[in-house]
């Protein structure tokens, strides 16, 4: 990461929010005495074609009406509120700005992008001025006024094109500030053009965009945002990168996986296996259908989340530190669908530092797909997987899944298995890692046990299993999405302490 050696400049969101209603002559006059470099605001149009500032669409979360101020008349939306807590027009708040320091930093919509460069050129206020906003609004807004300063918006993790740059010559490229990333940020620079991004309340993530070196922070924290800047950058380097994903960024994700999860469900049912080769040993395929469902796979993550990294069963790959990173096995069951034995899964997870957040499994012969999205929950084919305590009589009467290590039983697989009879409970080895973590969630099963974990098999069943509701342990009996080392237990809640007691008997001390 590159070290900034000073704070950089902010943008109050909306105004002095901290203080103040959002959008009003106060909150622009508080961010403004607050000595902000940038006072952003977000305006719309009424129907009588008044420029006012307003972020919603309607009145109703701010004013209490439930009306969309393009419905209404100048007259009608001036009498909300009372005294200087009102909806202020735009050229009203250009004097306020004017003779400061500070520019007033205007979201415009692109349908009144027109109007709004109007009230500011007519205006002859001589106030500070800056645009943002979708591209199609700063193309409009370059489009009227060749000298204004506009910020791209820029949502992805890879670098705009040089040819965007210079047709809309942006002063700023603002982005939100979970996708940057430091090559980002100094390609940009190199570019001669700064970085802005919003919106930054946390204490930690601030530190992690000042040590980015990024120009221009939008909070809605002012307070916060000085006492950060303060601290100099010693602070700044030690913040801990965020580990999330933007809100676009993530629903992407999902639609991607979904897709890319039914794709490859038909694909590997009908495709030509090719020539079946071996890498490790005799019993370690791969064909045709491996190579292209990964091929394909990093294809469209790269055209649809350009910067997101992938990991994959055959073409390899590596993760880094901060950046998402999917972990794709294109044929989890290779040995199976080799031999013509019809049970062979997709699997595919979104991670960020060992966090996961996005995962499908495709269950291929039966055409469907399990799908998770982490804090969101867990479903298969659309139904909703959730899995609630249960009662009964133990392991007896149940079957439990697990795996081959490799090719041979891992130590400890006879004990495992002699246990599990005693119990009479039946074991399955069906050849598919995927599938038989997966299985729990939906019912299939009271548990599984993997005796080696791997994100590139297993990671996307996992998720799906926490999202249901069932428990993930690793071979310590300690809950885990991720094992450090070592296997994982997938089990409904009321099997899990006896699955993994079972297990870590077989097992033994290691």
């Amino acid at each position: 990461m590159s070290t900034a050696t000073r704070a950089a400049r902010v943008t109050a969101h909306r105004g002095d929010v901290e203080r103040h209603r959002e959008n009003t002559m106060p909150a622009v006059r508080s961010a403004v005495d607050a000595g902000a470099d940038f006072v952003e605001v977000d305006v719309r149009m009424t129907r009588d074609g008044r420029v006012v500032l307003l972020h919603d669409e309607t009145l109703e979360r701010l004013w209490g009406l439930d009306r969309q101020v393009s419905e209404l008349d100048w007259a009608d939306v001036a009498a909300l509120g009372e005294g200087e807590q009102r909806i202020p027009l735009l050229a009203d708040v250009l004097t306020v700005v004017a003779g400061t320091s500070s520019t007033l930093l205007i979201e415009v919509p692109p349908e009144i992008a027109g109007a709004a460069v109007r009230v500011v050129l007519d205006s002859g206020s001589g106030a500070r001025v800056a645009w943002c906003g979708y591209l199609e609004a700063m193309t409009a807004v370059r489009g009227i006024d060749p000298e204004a300063s506009v910020w791209l918006p820029w949502d992805r993790r890879d670098v705009p094109q040089a040819e965007l740059l210079a047709s809309l010559r942006p002063e700023f490229v603002n982005s939100e500030y979970l996708v940057l990333s430091a090559e980002l940020v100094d390609a940009v620079h190199r570019a001669g053009i700064g970085v802005a991004c919003w919106t930054v309340d946390d204490e930690d993530d601030l530190r992690w965009v000042f040590a980015l070196g990024v120009d221009a922070v939008t909070t809605n924290r002012l307070s916060t945002f000085r006492k950060v800047a303060a601290e100099g950058s010693g602070s700044w380097e030690r913040a801990p990168r965020p580990a999330r994903l933007t809100g676009d960024e993530l629903a992407t994700a999902v639609d991607v996986a979904r897709e890319l999860a039914e794709w490859a469900n038909h694909f590997t049912r009908n495709a030509d296996l090719g020539d079946v080769r071996t890498k490790a040993n005799a019993a370690d395929h791969v064909t045709a259908v491996d190579l292209a469902v990964e091929e394909q796979v990093r294809k469209v993550i790269a055209e649809r989340l350009p910067g997101h990294l992938v990991v994959g069963e055959e073409l390899g790959g590596a993760a880094r530190p901060g950046v998402p990173c999917w972990y794709v096995d294109p044929v989890d069951g290779t040995a199976n669908l080799a031999n013509g034995v019809p049970w062979t899964a997709f699997s595919l997870a979104l991670a960020i530092d060992r966090e996961p957040f996005v995962a499908v499994v495709g269950d291929v012969w039966r055409g469907q797909v399990f799908a998770a999205t982490a804090g969101r929950g867990a479903e298969l084919d659309g139904r909703r997987l959730e899995l609630a305590d249960g009662t009964g009589t133990g392991l007896q009467g149940r079957i439990v899944s697990t795996e081959l290590l490799n090719h041979s039983p891992w130590p400890g697989m006879d004990v495992f298995v002699a246990g599990l009879r005693d119990r009479f409970c039946t074991v399955r080895v069906m050849g598919s890692g995927t599938l038989s973590l997966a299985g729990p969630a939906a019912g299939r099963g009271a548990g599984a046990v993997i005796e080696r974990f791997n994100p590139i098999d297993h990671l996307a069943a996992a998720l799906v299993v926490r999202e249901a509701g069932g428990v993930l342990l690793d071979d310590n009996g300690a809950e885990s999405v991720w094992p450090d080392s070592g296997g994982i237990l997938a089990a409904r809640p009321e099997h899990a302490a006896e699955l993994y007691g079972l297990w870590a008997a077989a097992r033994g001390p290691r």
